[in-house]
């Protein structure tokens, strides 16, 4: 009978301590905590476990809890180990009171005390603790229980990560190297997990597999667990093999992991031969090739199995196999039929399905694609049509011989009517168009027939691209771009630059009849129109057609390049990369590691090139990278490369810590404290706009704010802190940049917040930031603007939880005093600098502040950017244009031309600057400044 009070006897009985407690629980869990019956004193750990898991502070139950620790009970021993675990960084000195305990532990006579015991000394990431650890480690590592050895071996590579001098003088990694010729597979297993991370987090091999570990590696595959594979696997994947002889016997021995019920071995296993068949590849003689061919034919079965399973690693499998026959088609050549859709299938498979087989098509397939293909175009799924229609398309364009039969199917697509679908249908066939001029425009009419669907910028732009484009084909084509005239202010920028191109091409083919209509058009894009790049193509085709018609003709006129076919888009280099990282995220991503995963530790190595993953306080990996978040710039780069600012001092190696934020403890004094601003405004000055920049669901409650302004020639970030949801209060904080734009980094890496934000409260900080020439990043090329994202990572000292964000840097916060030029350098800087480095833009809808010269005189004076001169505009009216400079602190000049009219809230600026990067930003500087 079931027990109704839900005791130990109850199913899921644990259940109950997550249950909301009564008032004063706290004194209550402290007196069952010092309960002499043990089950009490088991359920009241359970408690406060449950506690903390939920979110609650129970750290004021420390003590108590530690007291707990002398027991034999092992349940209890593990229970209060998690909580110690969970505690010991916020109660570093407490936590020592534990360590006799260990010690003891690590010398009993139960093997999983003895395991517990290492394991949570390695968990516990106190420097302090370390010094202790050695000694039980180094027993631990040739104990005689197997399940000890294993454990410890995950240890050294957890201690490593906090104190790698100390591993390296213990000589743990040659006790690694041991355990790799152990007899217990899962002992070699761990050893291979723990050398592998080693290498990862160092950048050094020490792995160092010889010949011997080889063998013995392949011997321990055959016993080990499923995980256990996957390390030696992953490990085997980065080892040369001598000559294709010796890669062809790895192989041999690797291929029964095939036909393995878990996923993640099959793929590691896929990986190991990719990998090898490259050197099988390059030894020459026939006989090198029917290796090769039973190879091929033999990992067919297992990628193809792996669709049979859920939809979740049915995606994976398919990312992954989506490289493998961009790399090698021919092992799946003849399966295209697995990858047909089923009507039950998630949207992202189907789309991921669609991708494969269009690489797997082929002449000896298509009529059966196509087949396909025309089925899914009558799915209710809108995504799902459109990327099977462009399907049909790009088949088109990869297989010259089936195109005809595309543009078929398409034509018979396209007389469903269906909006999206003709849609859809116009845009691949520009594609076809242009891979195949002047062989199938004989289905203009019928595109023609169908201009009122379509409503979409890229439809749009595709049919007004063949309409300019053929022309001379169709009867009616200025008739056709007139109706696309008449809402031409309204249309997307891209059905713009169509417009005006395909007009103009109408003009040089049949300039009696739209000569009113190019004039239109060029009026359009010059004069009315904010789109620099569309201003600049219609004052470019206006001089051509004033200056040269010939040379207008050659140029908008001229024969096209041909486009290829990009089904298998990746560069080799990059897909031979990825092939080795098979069974990674960067398989499913498709990118390399380091533009996704930030690396964690800092400490000078000797190769800051390798994939680094970042460690929680309990060991485990966590990997950056979610594509919905890619805008926000997680691609931090190495932070080997990031120099400490020089108003800190520098670490060990000069490189910088993300996880522990420079070696920074709660000790040190902070330069600039919150609530204690040396910086603090005038009462006078206008105050700093704060950009919201991190939500409180990415940084554990907080909502962040922030903003940059200069005051007395020091440029300074002022953050605000709102702690929406953080139960623990925001006292002390570490913030680290990226490298940027600016060479800016933070002249004091700690923020104190004093007194600290609590729950449902508000702080604010101002950090001064400092020119640091080596955190300033490369420019980009082509005189490409600057990215303004200045990449931040805040690390909460008191949770040990760092998040990231990106915020927008103001150039204005730049500018110098000392910028003013007197009239005469200005016009000779003016003169000197080419015309090709000026910037347009209009700015409207502004206040009645920015629409005076007088008064934006003074806005700008305040934000170090100075009055030069004013005239007004010869032959215009009630216009007066105003001159300015300014400098920032890096000794970057910018000229601004300001146009004001009369009665109009808008304004037109022009900026002209040999810092090419820079000038965009210079005018997004004084256009925020005239809106504000």
């Amino acid at each position: 009978m079931p027990n109704p009070l839900g005791g130990k006897d109850g199913g899921g009985s644990d259940a109950r301590f997550f249950t909301t407690q009564k008032k004063g629980e706290m004194h209550e869990l402290r007196q069952e905590l010092h309960s002499m019956e043990k089950n009490a004193k088991v359920d009241a750990v359970k408690k406060v476990i449950a506690s903390m898991t939920v979110g609650k502070d129970v750290s004021m139950l420390f003590t108590d809890v530690l007291n707990c620790v002398q027991t034999g009970n092992i349940e209890l021993k593990k229970l209060v180990y998690l909580y110690l675990i969970n505690y010991a960084k916020s109660q570093p000195e407490l936590t020592l009171l534990a360590v006799n305990t260990f010690v003891k532990d690590a010398n009993d006579a139960n093997p999983l005390i003895r395991a517990l015991a290492v394991r949570t000394m390695g968990c516990i990431r106190v420097d302090r603790i370390t010094e202790y650890l050695c000694e039980p480690l180094s027993r631990a590592l040739r104990d005689e229980d197997p399940y000890v050895r294993k454990t410890a071996a995950v240890c050294v590579a957890k201690l490593y990560d906090i104190a790698p001098d100390l591993v390296q003088e213990r000589g743990f990694l040659e006790v690694l190297h041991d355990l790799i010729s152990d007899s217990n597979p899962s002992v070699v297993a761990n050893g291979v997990a723990a050398l592998s991370e080693i290498a990862e987090t160092s950048g050094r091999d020490v792995m160092k597999i010889s010949a011997g570990v080889l063998q013995k590696l392949l011997a321990a595959l055959n016993e080990c667990t499923e995980w256990g594979q996957v390390f030696i696997l992953d490990s085997l994947a980065k080892y040369t093999p001598a000559d294709g002889h010796e890669a062809e016997g790895i192989i041999e021995r690797v291929t029964p992991r095939l036909q393995h019920a878990n996923s993640a071995v099959v793929m590691s296993a896929v990986k190991v031969i990719l990998s090898y068949m490259e050197i099988m590849g390059g030894s020459s003689g026939a006989a090198s090739s029917d290796p090769l061919r039973n190879l091929t034919r033999k990992l067919a079965p297992p990628l193809v199995t792996l669709l049979n399973s859920e939809p979740e690693i049915q995606y994976v499998a398919l990312r992954n196999i989506n490289l493998i026959v961009q790399k090698r088609p021919m092992i799946l050549e003849n399966e295209i039929k697995v990858f047909f859709c089923k009507y039950n299938d998630p949207i992202y498979v189907k789309m991921e399905k669609l991708e494969i087989i269009i690489k797997l098509v082929s002449e000896k397939n298509i009529d059966q694609v196509l087949l396909e293909l025309k089925e899914y175009a009558t799915e209710v799924d809108v995504d799902f049509v459109r990327k099977s229609v462009s399907a049909i398309g790009r088949c088109a364009v990869k297989l010259e011989r089936a195109a005809e039969r595309c543009i078929g199917v398409l034509l018979e697509l396209i007389q469903t009517k269906v909006n999206y679908v003709v849609q859809e249908s116009v845009i691949v066939i520009k594609d076809i168009f242009r891979r195949y001029p002047n062989r199938y425009e004989s289905i203009i009419a019928t595109l023609c027939d169908n201009l009122d669907t379509l409503d979409e910028p890229l439809a749009k732009a595709s049919m007004i691209w063949i309409i300019g484009e053929y022309a001379e084909r169709i009867d009616n084509a200025d008739e056709l771009l007139d109706a696309f005239l008449e809402s031409f202010e309204e249309e997307d920028p891209a059905v713009q630059l169509q417009l005006l191109t395909a007009t103009v091409k109408c003009f040089l083919k049949n300039p009696e009849d739209t000569q009113e209509m190019v004039q239109r058009v060029l009026d359009l894009a010059t004069e009315e129109s904010d789109n620099p790049d569309l201003r600049d193509r219609g004052f470019i085709y206006w001089r051509l057609l004033s200056t040269d018609p010939e040379a207008a003709k050659l140029v908008v006129l001229g024969d096209k390049p041909v486009i290829e076919d990009d089904t298998f888009r990746l560069e080799p280099n990059l897909l031979n990369g990825l092939i080795g990282q098979i069974a990674t995220l960067s398989s499913i991503y498709h990118k390399p590691p380091e533009t996704f995963v930030i690396r964690a530790n800092g400490r000078n190595m000797p190769d800051s090139n390798s994939v680094v993953e970042e460690e929680d306080d309990s060991g485990d990996v966590i990997e950056e990278g979610d594509e919905e978040e890619e805008d926000e710039e997680e691609n931090y780069e190495d932070e080997n490369d990031v120099q400490k600012s020089n108003g800190g001092s520098a670490n060990a190696g000069g490189a910088v810590d993300l996880l522990d934020m420079g070696g920074l403890s709660v000790d040190e004094n902070p330069t600039t404290p919150t609530n204690d601003d040396p910086f603090q405004s005038n009462p006078s000055e206008t105050p700093l706009k704060l950009t919201k920049v991190c939500s409180a669901e990415k940084s554990g409650g907080i909502n962040i704010l922030a903003g940059f302004r200069q005051k007395d020639k020091s440029i300074l970030m002022d953050i605000e802190w709102n702690n929406v949801a953080s139960a623990q209060p925001l006292s002390s904080l570490a913030i680290q940049l990226n490298k940027n734009a600016f060479g800016l980094s933070p002249a004091s890496q700690q923020i104190v917040c004093n007194p600290a934000i609590l729950a449902g409260s508000t702080g604010r900080s101002v950090i001064e930031l400092v020119l640091n020439p080596n955190m300033l990043a490369p420019p980009p090329p082509d005189n490409q603007s600057v990215s303004p994202q200045i990449q931040i990572a805040i690390k909460n000292m008191a949770t040990s939880n760092v998040f990231y964000f990106a915020a927008n840097f103001d150039l204005a916060a730049l500018f110098s005093p000392d910028g003013v030029l007197e009239r005469t350098t200005f016009i000779e800087t003016w003169k000197n600098i080419d015309d090709g480095n000026e910037l347009y833009g209009t700015v409207s809808d502004l206040p009645p502040t920015s629409t005076n010269i007088d008064k934006v005189k003074d806005k700008f004076h305040s934000k170090h950017i100075f009055f030069i001169a004013r005239r007004p505009v010869p032959n215009a009216p009630g216009q007066e244009v105003a001159y300015f400079s300014m400098k920032t602190i890096t000794n970057m000049e910018f000229l601004a031309e300001l146009t004001f009219k009369s009665g109009v809230n808008a304004c037109k600026i022009c900026v002209k600057t040999e810092s090419n990067n820079y000038g965009l930003l210079a005018k997004l500087a004084l256009e925020n400044i005239l809106k504000d």
